[in-house]
């Protein structure tokens, strides 16, 4: 029976996967044409299951495939270029020991050995070259090498880099490699920016033949959907996997380990195959321990400038344009910790989106909103529902007691959201979770929907504007209560309007839903 699989290489043999054909079929074009790229992903992101998989594609067109990875490579491997080209020659003839290259002659097979043994652990670099040609002449040899990172440190690999560079531009008169595929998390330039800091000389690459490497490696709804049938053929279930595909994809933006982790918890705990199940696999997620989300948050530390303006974007709304010159923007894109959407920074996924909301609030852990929910939490938990409505009136009864009229308006209303999440996150801590609905999230409103125990709530924060802006943000909640099948919605409205009474409103009924408003 196969398994869902977060570590390692996927096998479709083994392992549930989603079809990567039109990826592969868009790979092997790029291929054909001579084109040499990087992969270049965030962690766990198929990298290496989509080598794998067009490892077997090219093979079966009689491309001769020599498929490495500088993972576990020593540091005398990147001393000097020859020192590099030898080790290079060492794994080749490693696979082929092991017959892991496949369409090879024997005339090949015999000039790699020969230049193995010829050298001293350090190839010439014209040696190479010249052997290489001699293979080309007759075979469409292909290069794959993941796990560069590897040798994101060292100036060789640079070298090593110009000398292909080299070879490509010459292929006319010497031919060279097909292909070169390079896969890792860093792409080129800015393994040349850990490398020379110089700002003159920031920018430059050898590895400027690469053409860029556009191929969308998330996982669609449609992908994930087929995968789920697949599964529930093979267990004999009944379950609704077109629903579940896309909600798991709402949840993942198709980021691979964030959606076979979800499957994964789900088989294993056994929970249903439903949305009650899917949402408990996510919050799951939110609590563990795993090396994605260890290091989003090194990079957060790493880059104090990007922890400030997701905080921003989180919590007050604020908008940041897309600048991919901006050297942290390039650092949270290429670890696919965010996206451009529409010209503008956004949070990669909704799980990564409630990750980051929970380490920021874990930091306000100390502060009296957070201490206070711990300790109003048994009021508002009755037979797993939450009375949200009491919930609202004590968190308006806390903030009047804390903020006096005097304090600056500016940071209650940036912070206001952050101050009530901090309030709610002990009450379903561990139990429940929580999400922003990305396009109500501005200067002026968000929508935060919770997931207790198979329920959901959903509360409008908002900066009161006066009674029009009210009623218009009265209907906005209406129809997103028609679009999650809800009867009842919250709005918690923040007013600095001197003359507007705080406290819990009475029920409203509005298109036959009823609303109910606390004001702070």
């Amino acid at each position: 029976m196969k398994t869902f699989n977060t570590a390692g290489t996927c096998r479709p043999n083994e392992h549930y996967m989603v079809d990567i054909t039109e990826r592969l079929e868009i790979i092997r074009e790029m291929v054909a044409k001579g084109n040499y790229f990087c992969i270049n992903r965030g962690r766990q992101y198929g990298k290496t299951t989509t080598l794998t998989a067009l490892q077997n594609t090219l093979e079966k067109l009689g491309y001769t495939v020599f498929s490495l990875s500088f993972e576990g490579m020593a540091e005398g491997a990147f001393l000097s270029l020859n020192t590099v080209l030898y080790r290079l020659v060492q794994k080749i003839n490693d696979c082929i020991l092991w017959d892991e290259v496949k369409n090879i002659s024997e005339t090949t097979k015999a000039l790699l050995d020969e230049l193995e043994k010829s050298a001293n652990a350090s190839i010439d670099d014209v040696l190479f070259s010249r052997t290489i040609s001699k293979i080309c002449k007759t075979e469409k040899a292909v290069l794959l090498i993941d796990e560069v990172d590897q040798a994101r440190n060292s100036a060789s690999f640079i070298q090593f880099l110009g000398f292909l560079r080299e070879m490509y531009l010459k292929r006319d008169t010497r031919p060279t490699f097909q292909s070169v595929i390079l896969a890792g998390v860093y792409d080129i330039k800015n393994l040349k920016l850990k490398i020379r800091t110089e700002d003159e000389h920031q920018y430059n690459s050898p590895w400027n033949i690469a053409v860029p490497f556009d191929v969308d490696m998330s996982l669609s709804a449609k992908g994930i959907t087929g995968m789920l049938a697949e599964y529930k053929a093979d267990h004999n279930l009944t379950f609704d996997e077109v629903f579940l595909g896309q909600m798991i994809r709402d949840y993942t933006a198709g980021y691979p380990f964030l959606v076979s982790r979800i499957c994964q918890i789900i088989d294993a705990e056994q929970y249903p195959w439903d949305k009650e199940g899917v949402l408990k696999a996510v919050n799951a997620i939110l609590v563990e321990r795993n090396t994605l989300f260890d290091n989003m948050i090194k990079k957060l530390d790493e880059y104090p400038e990007l922890k400030q303006i997701l905080k921003g974007i989180l919590f007050s709304g604020k908008v940041k344009s897309y600048n991919p010159d901006e050297k942290y923007v390039q650092i949270a894109s290429m670890f696919n910790y965010i996206s451009n959407k529409d010209g503008k920074i956004a949070i990669a996924c909704r799980i990564m989106e409630t990750r980051l909301y929970n380490l920021f609030i874990s930091e306000e852990e100390n502060s009296s909103f957070f201490r206070q929910g711990q300790i109003d939490k048994s009021q508002f938990i009755r037979d797993g529902v939450i009375d949200m409505a009491h919930l609202m009136e004590r968190f308006v009864v806390h903030m009047n007691q804390t903020y006096k009229m005097d304090h600056d308006n500016e940071f209650i209303e940036d912070d206001g959201r952050k101050v009530f999440l901090t309030y709610l996150r002990p009450v379903i801590n561990g139990i429940g979770s929580y999400h922003i609905e990305e396009q109500t999230r501005d200067h002026d409103r968000m929508d935060v929907v919770i997931d207790y125990l198979g329920k959901q709530y959903v509360i409008e924060l908002k900066i009161w504007r006066g009674n029009a802006y009210n009623e218009r943000g009265e209907d906005q909640l209406c129809r997103y209560l028609e679009y999650f099948d809800l009867q009842k919605g919250y709005l918690l409205s923040f007013c600095f309007n001197k003359t507007k009474k705080s406290g819990l409103l009475p029920p409203v009924e509005l298109k036959g839903r009823t609303l109910i408003e606390a004001i702070v």
